[in-house]
């Protein structure tokens, strides 16, 4: 007899233990002081009893029980129990968010009246937040309007690859990218011994630059201001030159502005003329010598 009374209570510890177990694996804790309210929804979206509830990113607590109402399809209350520590302010919302892994967790949005609390067993409206999914599925419409859009551009994009001129054309292209690749390779080729050349350009310059620096310098040290009064002296003299060329006195002036001067001049010039031609022709008659006297003739 006392041994079934063993059997009977290690099987009774066993349930009991499998129980806490359970629950504690759950995220439940039977012996928990949390706090517990009750957040109603239309739609809890796969969530179940022991789902987390975070506040600001932070766990506050796990979902306890999910009742749905027979008699008022719609309307599903869910009981929540959160850390004693955090005072819900009145006007905190709650909102079930879904990832893309399927994991499903309630999120808290608390209020700003801080001054004014939700008393323990009220009731947070809640709603559901569609996160990534939602906006996934809000694009499948507009996707499906697409698609015959997009299956009549990939039929014309096929037909065109299909035409033959394509392919000509990408020969034509690769004909074309082999020309590019010469010039190139030419290009730099030039530019290859423009660079060998262009120190010895640059050092030509170097020396035109330093010619043109030493003219610069001797420029600079002739004595403009004296040389400018050599000018002036000499133009001055020109100027007087020509005055007196001008004038009739003198006697540059007068055989420039005399006629009868000029034509007495003419004249002594033709009797000098006469007087050599006649000589030449009759020099005796000019020169005569003897040595014995002069005869009469």
């Amino acid at each position: 007899m006392k041994k079934e009374i063993k059997i009977a209570l290690v099987a009774i510890l066993g349930l009991v233990i499998l129980f806490f177990g359970m629950n504690y694996l759950k995220g439940l804790n039977i012996f928990s002081t949390d706090t517990k309210y009750y957040m109603s929804f239309s739609d809890i979206s796969g969530l179940t009893s022991s789902s987390p509830i975070y506040a600001d990113g932070y766990k506050v607590g796990v979902v306890k029980r999910i009742d749905y109402d027979y008699e008022h399809p719609g309307d599903i209350k869910i009981e929540a129990g959160i850390d004693p520590s955090l005072r819900i302010p009145k006007g905190s919302t709650a909102e079930i968010v879904s990832d893309l892994l399927g994991n499903v967790q309630v999120n808290l949005m608390l209020g700003d009246h801080t001054a004014d609390r939700l008393e323990e067993g009220g009731v947070i409206e809640g709603a559901i937040n569609a996160g990534a999914m939602g906006k996934v599925k809000e694009m499948v419409p507009a996707v499906e309007k697409l698609l015959p859009k997009l299956d009549s551009i990939l039929a014309s994009l096929n037909m065109l690859l299909a035409d033959p001129a394509i392919a000509h054309s990408l020969h034509h292209i690769e004909s074309v990218t082999g020309d590019l690749t010469n010039t190139t390779r030419e290009v730099n080729s030039l530019l290859a011994k423009l660079n060998k050349e262009v120190p010895g350009m640059m050092n030509r310059a170097n020396g035109v630059l330093d010619n043109a620096h030493t003219l610069t310098e001797n420029l600079a040290e002739v004595n403009v201001a004296q040389t400018m009064e050599k000018v002036n002296a000499t133009l001055h003299n020109v100027e007087q030159l020509t005055a007196q060329l001008n004038s009739k006195e003198g006697s540059i002036g007068l055989l420039m502005h005399d006629q009868e001067l000029y034509r007495n001049l003419n004249a002594t010039m033709r009797d000098a003329d006469s007087l050599l031609v006649n000589l030449k022709a009759h020099p005796k008659r000019y020169v005569h010598f003897s040595l014995f006297g002069r005869k009469d003739k």
